[in-house]
């Protein structure tokens, strides 16, 4: 659930063990996701037995819903976060459905990921608690008390009862915000998802699914600055027991573009906009200081560190926050980004003096440095190479700004005649040096026989057309060598020792339908992945 702004991860059984206040990028005062319940979260669990656990989303809104059943009766627990006001609320209300059930409710809260124990004392109505810069305040009618640093309570809820509980965080040398009318802000939160999703208009014969992916991107951007962060969480592993566990609470000019391409497409435009207006202020100055990634509101610097008091989801060590990658250099994303802004235009979405002058000054940029070799997109640490992927998106850069220049008037004429040189010797070098006559397929760098499922990409990039045999030999390499119960690996990092860390990861779902792509139309492709694995569409 999301307020956009942050995000809030709630269990099967109901706990809250993800939290990060007051945005996705600020320390966890929830983090038993990757730790224990000593690390924080918030539970609530019947006394009697629980006979049988459901859940689902309330229509298109970020409003999860989870009923509880138990031999004496059933409740329904509510949660969700009102669209962001002065204050991030998190508001969870339990229903009664039918006869009566005795409820307990466990609230531990650990600031700064799971590590700081707060000062709590009642006051302004409730209960505050408060370490450092952070306050939070508990709001309920439920009495509560405490034992071993747990705030605990035992209440009992009948058919028709509602009992809310409402946790508001401020900033600690503050005041306390006023009070919160839990039932008001569950109406407004419905009324502002259902609006939203209103103004989709693809309409596809699965709409569900499609207006509910579109709505976890929404909750996934940063509303003040129309900056999309890749996910709400950190160091979820690729592998069980793996290190393979990266922070993904940040903007990635990659992933972002992605996402608005499929926004996009389903008419929000707005967003589009604001993710502009976002990209223009993080990217302001140098185009040879541009990052690959940054935070919410634009920052630059992202240490990465290691937490050794949590022990990592199901003992996955280390758990990271910040990101190293941020100092990488990535072709690719020069390609994606003047891709998206092509796509923008296609759309109808002007493409203004300003936003041409930052094109123009990343492909400047990119005229005497395509030709370096980079991590790629797949961020490996094993060293810099001349990643096909990479050199094909610099394609992709330069095919998409001459077509900017033919196609919306912008100012280029003297520089577009290069940009399409540097184009075709691009082309023409990637024909030769990133295909191997051995695999009879493009590779994942230069002079190498290794597989990547980047390269699925070529084809829907235009750089080829699928009917290319060398295009033809590389899907069925990738699928011969790539492929798991009808999935796809981005590459096998433990027989190419490309990315420099030891370990396995899983398979990749983007690649997964790059692959369904390469075959059939985008109806039909879809309909294939899908009647093959249902669950995805979760």
């Amino acid at each position: 659930i999301s307020d956009t702004q942050t995000g809030a991860l709630v269990s099967r059984d109901g706990c809250v063990d993800w939290l990060c206040f007051p945005r996705f990028d600020s320390g966890a005062c929830f983090a038993s996701l990757l730790g224990t319940r000593d690390n924080g979260h918030w539970r609530f669990w019947p006394k009697e037995e629980i006979d049988r656990t459901s859940r689902r989303y309330r229509g298109d809104a970020l409003i999860l819903e989870t009923e509880i059943e138990t031999k004496e009766g059933a409740v329904r627990l509510i949660d969700f976060m009102p669209p962001r006001g002065e204050n991030p609320d998190l508001i969870r209300i339990v229903e009664g459905i039918r006869g009566q059930v005795v409820m307990q409710m466990e609230l531990i809260i650990r600031f700064d990921y799971g590590r700081t124990i707060p000062w709590v004392r009642t006051g302004n109505g409730g209960l505050e608690v408060i370490a450092g810069p952070n306050g939070l305040i508990l709001r309920t009618p439920v009495k509560t008390r405490g034992e071993d640093l747990t705030t605990v309570a035992e209440f009992t809820v009948k058919k028709g009862d509602r009992v809310p509980f409402v946790l508001t965080w401020f900033a600690s040398h503050s005041r306390p915000p006023k009070k919160v009318t839990p039932d008001h802000a569950l109406r407004d939160t419905e009324r502002y998802w259902k609006k939203w999703a209103k103004r989709c208009h693809r309409k596809t014969p699965w709409d569900d699914a499609v207006v509910r992916s579109l709505v976890v991107l929404k909750g996934l951007t940063y509303g003040p600055t129309g900056g999309i962060v890749a996910a709400a969480t950190t160091s979820l592993p690729e592998e069980i027991g793996g290190v393979r566990n990266w922070d993904y609470r940040y903007c990635w000019l990659r992933d972002a573009t992605l996402t608005l391409i499929a926004l996009v497409d389903a008419g929000y435009q707005s967003e589009a906009k604001s993710w502009r207006e976002w990209l223009l202020r993080a990217i302001a100055g140098s185009a040879d200081q541009m990052q690959i990634m940054y935070g919410v509101r634009g920052e630059r610097r992202l240490e990465e560190l290691e937490i050794p008091w949590l022990s990592g989801y199901e003992n996955s060590k280390p758990v990271r926050i910040g990101n190293a990658a941020s100092s990488q250099f990535q072709l690719d994303v020069y390609g994606e980004v003047l891709g998206t802004m092509y796509r923008a235009h296609q759309a109808g979405i002007e493409n203004r003096e300003t936003d041409w002058r930052l094109q123009a000054a990343l492909m400047n940029f990119l005229e005497s440095n395509w030709n370096k070799p980079d991590e790629g997109i797949w961020e490996v640490r094993g060293g810099p190479k001349h990643f096909t992927h990479s050199k094909m998106m610099a394609w992709v850069a330069f095919d998409r700004a001459v077509k900017l220049v033919e196609e919306c008037g912008c100012r280029g004429a003297e520089r577009v005649d290069r940009w399409r040189k540097i184009r075709d010797q691009i082309h023409k070098e990637v024909c030769t040096r990133g295909f191997s006559p051995n695999k009879k397929a493009f590779t994942q760098y230069y002079g190498s026989d290794a597989l990547d499922a980047s390269l699925l990409m070529m084809p829907l990039a235009g750089f080829l057309p699928f009917t290319d045999k060398r295009i033809r030999g590389t899907i069925e390499a990738i699928e011969r060598e790539l492929m798991r119960d009808g999935f796809v690996l981005r590459y096998r990092p433990e027989e190419e020792g490309v990315d420099g860390l030891p370990g396995r990861e899983g398979v990749f779902l983007p690649c997964s339908f790059w692959q369904a792509f390469s075959h059939v139309s985008l109806i039909t492709a879809a309909l294939v992945l899908s009647d093959q694995h249902p669950s995805i569409g979760r």
